[in-house]
């Protein structure tokens, strides 16, 4: 991940909702086949800038098998 995401990452992984997040997903990809990979989680803050971003867009995608995504 690019330093300048790791810069304003930083701040957000210390607290409360993240650390309960990260267990949650630990979990998961412990126990079941999670997509998309652990390694490729944060692969989209490879392909832009953090001061680039202007609005960011969250959502749930259906991906239940290999290859879907």
């Amino acid at each position: 991940m690019d330093n300048q995401w790791t810069e304003w990452l930083h701040q957000e992984w210390k607290k409360e909702y993240f650390l309960k997040l990260s267990d949650f997903l630990k979990n998961a990809y412990e126990t079941k086949e999670i997509y998309p990979p652990k390694q490729q989680v944060f692969s989209a803050f490879h392909h832009c800038d953090y001061e680039d971003i202007k609005v960011v867009i969250l959502g749930q995608d259906p991906y239940h098998q290999k290859g879907q995504a």
